[in-house]
This record gives structure tokens, sequence and C-alpha cells, in this order.
């Protein structure tokens, strides 16, 4: 007698998207591994879109997982991206259609002084081809169908901008930090590094677009660019160094326990205070009931039965109601 379907898992699968992988496509696999694999039908979605021509952390969200993908959304991500200067494309990276050139190239010094006037809060024009809605169509299609789209700005807050690898931003604030090779530094013919590409890490608030980032960067310091390299390294509490590739994904298929590559639902509320119940708690909280008399302070809380998830709760004043309940099997020891 054969045995039957696994239980649908839930939690975070951290996946290592390759390039050329849309994340749509990302969790069409998944879907097609847990099924291969034996698993029930299970709801799956993602944590962030990342386009075809970028790389790295996407997390994809099981079972109850996804009922805090849109928190995921709304997270901050870190992104780590190349910038190659001298031709601006009309999407602002390789698959477009190069609409300007100039031979101007800039210094490795100036690229270190006016990384600080792209972070804070700043205003940002979204690139036209991007999924945004002008006028209930997307832009992106408005703009393959030829029309000239005007994308207005919007607020966005780039936390830190700085340059990738091990070399100090201190040693590329100044052009002549060095004598090394310069009998005299100050002699005008003295030959500035000039850079024809650089590669940044980037810390940003949803909404932002490293491409859009990328272009106006380059344009700050009088020339053109456009984005060659993309990988998010972080989204929300998800590091790159806890991302599994397609390969190790695609082993769930072939019968590889998943509890292996799983992450836990509550993995994605790192930030969250927990608020424990006692068993006759946690049923109310699961009636959709609120909690009166708490000593915990005001803000939003993760109500667990001892290591099982039940909810997510808005404590004010003493009272916690339920913003998110769990239909989770009970695994308290």
């Amino acid at each position: 007698m054969s045995e039957g379907p696994k239980p649908a898992p839930h939690g975070w699968l951290l996946l290592d998207k390759p390039r050329g992988l849309g994340s749509t496509q990302a969790v069409g696999m998944v879907k097609r591994v847990l099924r291969q694999g034996g698993y029930q039908k299970t709801k799956v979605g993602h944590g962030g879109t990342l386009d075809p021509l970028a790389e790295g952390v996407l997390p994809i969200a099981l079972g109850e997982a996804t009922k805090l993908a849109g928190r995921m959304l709304d997270s901050d991500k870190i992104y780590e991206f190349t910038i190659q200067f001298g031709e601006e494309t009309d999407t602002l990276d390789t698959e477009g259609e190069v609409i300007q050139r100039t031979d101007r190239r800039p210094p490795m010094a100036a690229i270190a002084a006016v990384l600080e006037h792209f972070t804070g809060d700043i205003e940002q024009a979204p690139p036209a081809y991007s999924a945004i809605k002008v006028d209930g169509k997307r832009a992106y299609d408005r703009a393959r169908a030829g029309e000239e789209v005007e994308m207005k700005t919007r607020a966005v807050t780039i936390h830190s901008l700085g340059f990738a690898g091990e070399r100090e931003d201190m040693e590329l604030r100044s052009a002549f930090a060095t004598t090394a090779g310069r009998p005299d530094p100050y002699d005008p013919q003295a030959p500035l590094e000039l850079a024809e590409a650089v590669t940044l890490v980037a810390h940003v608030s949803k909404g932002t677009y490293i491409r859009s980032l990328a272009r106006d960067v380059a344009r700050a310091l009088g020339t053109l660019g456009h984005v060659t390299y993309l990988r998010r390294i972080k989204a929300g509490p998800f590091l790159e160094t806890r991302a599994i590739s397609l390969d190790k994904c695609e082993e769930i298929a072939k019968g590889a326990a998943i509890e292996n590559l799983l992450l836990p639902l509550e993995a994605g509320l790192d930030d969250i205070p927990v608020l424990n119940l006692e068993p006759d708690s946690a049923q109310a909280v699961r009636q959709g009931r609120v909690l009166s008399d708490l000593p915990q302070p005001d803000g939003l809380h993760l109500a667990k039965l001892g290591n099982t998830p039940v909810a997510l709760m808005e404590l004010e004043g003493g009272s916690a109601k339920v913003v998110r309940g769990f239909n989770l099997p009970d695994v308290a020891e």
C-alpha cells in the first residue's frame, strides 16, 4: 500500500536566483519540485521581485509563510551592482539599446566624493522599463510600444552607498592620497585614475530602483552609465550566505528532505519580539479573540505556543489584537 502525499511545508526557501530566471519562473520551479517530491499542494509566493538580469537572494514563501510575503516586499534590501560608464541604454541595463554615448570617464576620487550625495532620503525617477503602471498600463508596455513615458519621481531612502570589496573609501576620496609613482603630486599633468566601471554596494528602502540610481550617479559625474551586473545580497533578514542554488532545490524533487533546506516561518520575523502563550490563550488567539492585561510594550509581536507561531498581534495599552493568524500544527515541546 503506497503512502499518501507528504504534508505541505511551511517556511522559506531562500534561493540564490541565477541570471536569466524570472521571479515568477522561480516560483513555478519550486511548485514543480514540491509536486515531484510528493508534497501536498502548497501555496508558494516570493518576497520581492528580481529582474531576470539580476541574481541573488530571492525568498520563496511556502504555505503559511506566504502570509508574510507582503512584509518582505516592504523590507530593506542590499544590492551589489556594477556601473559601466560611457553608454546609457533605454532600459538602463545590458538588455536595452544604447541611446547615448560619451567619451568622458570619471576619476575614482570623483566617484567617492559623489556617493554621499546619493545617501539619505532622495527623489528618484523609476526607469521607463519598469512594472509601474502609468494611466492603467505597465510602463514597460508603453515603452516597448514606442511611447514617450514620463515617470514621476518618488521618495526613496538610500541608507548607505559605497564601494564593493576591500578598498577603503578614504583611499579614493583624494586623487593625491599617495605620491607613489608621482614625483610631483600637484603636477597638472599627473594622470588621474579614470574608471571604465565601478562596483558599488547599496542598502536601500523598498521601491528603490538600482538601475535609476546607477543612471543618476553617472550623470552626476558628468558622464553616462548603465548597469552590467546586479546582485541582491540581502532581502529583509535573509542573507546570501543562507541561500541555496537551483540544483540544491531540485534535489527536493528527487526525494531530499525539505527540512534540511527550509527556514522556519519566523525566520522572516527576526526583528519582532515574541509573545509566549499558554494553551488557553493560544486557543483564544486562534479564535480571533483579544488578549488583555498584558505587560509587554506596544507594537507588533509574534505570538507563539512553545515553538509554534500562532499569530502576528498588535499590542496597544495591554491589549493584543490578531493582525495575521497562522494555521500551523502544534509541535510545541
